[in-house]
């Protein structure tokens, strides 16, 4: 028996230590790719020595002695830190995942392939001007100088992720920056989907109702819609609704994602120090690392410091010395979705407006990992690219006999707005940066400006011009064989909206609706927000000056204008009700939570319980009122629309009728699904998270996600690369934490500022911004998350031009100098 024990305890030990050698093995080849920052390197693509130094919180400083060497160093910079992020978002715009990922991402690139994204970008080079092919062509030498230093001083590969995947990795090209930025124009767009579900909307309500769970953004708008079945002329399938199956790796958000951000600014006489004031933080989806890379470039035009994208040679949101930029998205109404018809007699053939037509097409081989390679055939028409009906239930809405297309702006293969990037960049006032978002084509965007004396809003991105007489004014798919329903180009950039020194002297925007003009001029029908301009209106309206902390102040405030409004209107007859009832009935959770809320301010604080009582009501509630009537199709609508049950509670053009459920014969009152709504909510609360009410936290629902798009849903590797933050906020509040709506953590923040940054030009050195996560992309790195911290609890770090001030603190300096 003893024998038998050594036996086992020598095999046990034996285990052991091979299991930390593999460890420790593993380790050691994931840290080689870790880069060493207090270093230098021979390079070929540069003129001279370029310096990069990184300051106390891994922000590199780019100096050289050309233009071109600066970009270079920005290209090394972001693929010494991010070079497995950049080479995913280049295969996503190629429709080339699967060669990594095998059938799981075939749908993702059959996708992408039809965009086409890729080709355009290629053929948009030839539009650029020589300064942005320059430009373009330096950062790409200067990535694919790390991409050689890796290959040749054996350099784990460059990113542990390499290990799991092929370490084959293509050299950067200057279409591939242009094709990034077409990604994002992807990732900011909701517009498919929108047209979509108000189709198959008007196929389930009846007339007039609509407009109560789509409400029109306040102000004057379309009172009436057509009937989609009506207008195709043609009868519709039978409705199908695909389960939701997105994957992290892709890139088409479901629409309550697709871009949102907040942006403000003050001119001189509002600001208490006289400088001018701004402060911006573009919402997109959280990962890990975040999307975003602090650096500054010392151009020939002066310094300039802020956010950027891996990929592109620009600061996309930040500052110089004499100008601040930043955006937010614009909603602007880019895309139209067309029924297009087939030709019985010939498949290959469409309808248009002089007859039929063939059908424009073109081959791609997808390969796929560990199965065979996938033919596609593309398709366009004069509108653009044909869709397959499986996305986003396009097939729902698609008579039998015909196909699905769309027009959209990012479809452009004369695409400039990386040149209009790399200007705003470089202007140095206001009238010189409007003059230089000319060539913007897309995403669309509100674009904040100031200088030192003036303060601008400008809707960048070209608009379409829609005829008069359009059948569906762009709010529905429509008939693409009809000339009155086809784009006749573009409006001229002098159409875009545009503010510039406001007689009040404060310019925002958080996704509301920016202006009132009728159809086609109009810009949008579906804004981003109705709720935080509110609460952004009495901030700045409660001061008669600003400063760099009341902006802070306001970009970090968590009360919630919805909660003030919706609480007193739907929980009006339910305040302090109802007979006493013993403790641990159901009775008397409820009149606990309603005494919680009715003493509640709004404020979406993590600590507090109220924030979940209320978010899980609203919840309940919306689903309570709409799934009698939609069936499946409430599962669309996975956030609170608090505009529509403002609607309902108000009975606003008979909207009270939703309290009724349709299907049962008692006629049920508002306040009856109310009471039951938060009944509901109350069992569901206890269920998920037991307890009293009192000791509820709203921070534990509402947990920032930063997840790692691969890493991240690997067991054990999850724990280590993902990054989880109770936070404050949420849907509707000015700190914006967007939930996922859905899931078994339907309050889970995924969605937010994962860019802050705070500008006040009577000081610039005192600006300050911040990221969610940290510089690095690689999880071994002290920098993978070092902001995160800092960021969660609303701090920042300085935003400064001095060099100095950066090489005091450095933590390396990296010195590239021509090779030879």
């Amino acid at each position: 028996m003893s024998l038998v024990y050594r036996w086992l305890l020598r095999l046990f030990t034996a285990a052991l230590v091979l299991g930390v050698l593999a460890v420790l093995f593993v380790y050691y080849l994931a840290s080689r790719s870790l880069p060493e920052y207090q270093t230098r390197h021979e390079v070929a693509g540069i003129t001279a020595p370029v310096e990069i130094i990184r300051d106390n919180a891994n922000v590199p400083h780019i100096t050289g002695a050309t233009d071109e060497d600066v970009y270079f160093g920005l290209g090394f910079a972001h693929a010494q830190d991010r070079l497995w992020q950049m080479t995913m978002m280049r295969r996503t715009a190629q429709g080339r995942l699967s060669e990594l990922f095998g059938p799981r991402t075939l749908k993702i690139d059959d996708l992408l392939r039809r965009f086409d994204l890729y080709t355009l970008s290629v053929k948009s080079l030839s539009a650029q001007d020589p300064e942005t092919m320059a430009a373009l062509q330096a950062y790409a030498r200067g990535v694919n100088a790390w991409i050689t230093e890796v290959n040749e001083g054996a350099r784990g590969r460059g990113a542990p992720e390499f290990f799991m995947f092929s370490n084959q990795i293509a050299f950067w090209q200057p279409a591939d920056s242009i094709a990034i930025g077409k990604l994002m124009a992807l990732q900011l767009s909701g517009g498919l989907e929108q047209e979509v579900i108000r189709a198959r909307l008007s196929l389930a309500l009846p007339e007039g109702r609509v407009l109560d769970i789509l409400p029109e953004a306040p102000g004057t708008g379309v009172a009436a819609l057509p009937d989609y079945a009506a207008l195709m002329g043609a009868p519709l399938p039978p409705a199908q609704f695909a389960a939701r199956t997105d994957d992290p790796l892709s890139p088409f958000p479901r629409l309550p994602f697709a871009g949102a951000s907040n942006a403000w600014v003050a001119a001189p006489t509002r600001s208490a120090a006289g400088g001018t004031l701004m402060a911006n933080d573009p919402h997109l989806g959280f990962s890990a690392p975040a999307i975003w890379y602090l650096a500054r470039m010392e151009l020939s035009t002066g310094g300039v410091i802020g956010g950027t994208i891996p990929g592109a040679p620009i600061v996309l949101v930040g500052r110089s010395d004499q100008l601040a930029w930043g955006n937010t998205s614009a909603y602007l109404d880019d895309l139209d979705v067309y029924v297009e018809q087939v030709n019985p007699e010939n498949p290959d053939e469409y309808r248009t407006p002089d007859g039929w037509k063939p059908f424009e097409t073109r081959r791609s081989i997808i390969t796929v990992k560990g199965e065979q390679p996938v033919t596609i055939t593309q398709r366009w028409t004069d509108n653009g690219p044909v869709l397959p009906g499986t996305h986003r239930d396009l097939r729902a809405i698609t008579p039998p006999g015909h196909v699905a297309s769309i027009a959209w702006t990012a479809l452009r293969d004369d695409d400039t707005t990386i040149g209009a990037a790399l200007k705003i960049m470089r202007a140095q006032t206001v009238d010189q940066a409007l003059d230089a978002a000319r060539g913007w084509v897309a995403p669309a965007q509100n674009l904040m400006l100031i200088d030192r004396a003036n303060i601008a809003m400008q809707t960048t991105g070209v608009m379409p011009r829609r005829d008069d007489g359009h059948d569906t004014l762009g709010r529905m798919p429509s008939q693409g064989w009809k000339a009155v329903n086809r784009w006749d180009g573009v409006f001229p950039y002098g159409s875009n909206p545009r503010f510039v020194n406001p007689r009040g002297g404060i310019i925002g925007n958080t996704n509301n609706k920016t202006i009132d003009r009728p159809f086609p001029l109009h810009v949008s029908y579906d804004w981003g927000d109705t709720q935080r301009i509110n609460r952004w209106r009495r901030l700045m309206q409660g001061r008669e000056v600003h400063t760099r902390e009341s902006f802070i102040e306001a970009q970090l405030d968590t009360v919630s204008f919805s909660a003030q409004s919706l609480l007193p209107l739907i929980g009006r007859d339910l305040w302090f009700t109802g007979e006493a009832a013993p403790d641990g009935t159901p009775e008397r959770r409820r009149q606990t939570a309603l005494s919680l809320l009715a003493n509640w301010n709004g404020e979406m604080n993590e600590h507090m319980p109220e924030p979940l009582i209320y978010a899980a009501w609203m919840r309940h509630l919306q689903d309570r009122l709409i799934r009698d009537d939609l069936g499946p199709l409430a599962d669309e609508f996975t956030h609170v629309e608090p505009l529509f049950l403002e609607r309902v509670f108000r009975n606003i053009d008979g909207a009270a009728a939703w309290c009724d459920i349709v299907q049962s014969t008692a006629v049920e009152s508002c306040t009856d699904v109310a009471r039951v709504a938060l009944d509901e909510a109350l069992i569901w609360i206890d269920e998920t998270y037991g307890g009293s009410l009192e000791s509820l936290r709203w921070g534990d629902a509402h947990t920032a996600e930063h997840k790692h798009q691969i890493l991240g849903e690997v067991p054990f590797l999850k724990w280590f690369v993902n990054i989880y933050q109770s936070t404050s906020g949420g849907d509707n509040t000015l700190q914006r934490g967007r939930t996922s709506g859905d899931g078994p953590n339907p309050f889970a923040n995924v969605h937010g500022a994962g860019y802050r940054g705070v500008y006040d030009f009577a000081d610039p050195d005192s600006s300050v911004f911040i990221i969610s996560t940290g510089q690095s992309g690689h999880p071994l790195s002290r920098h993978y998350d070092d902001m995160g911290e800092l960021w969660r609890r609303g701090e920042y770090v300085p935003m400064s031009l001095d060099l100095d001030l950066a090489r005091a603190g450095a933590v390396g300096i990296t010195r590239l100098f021509p090779d030879g």
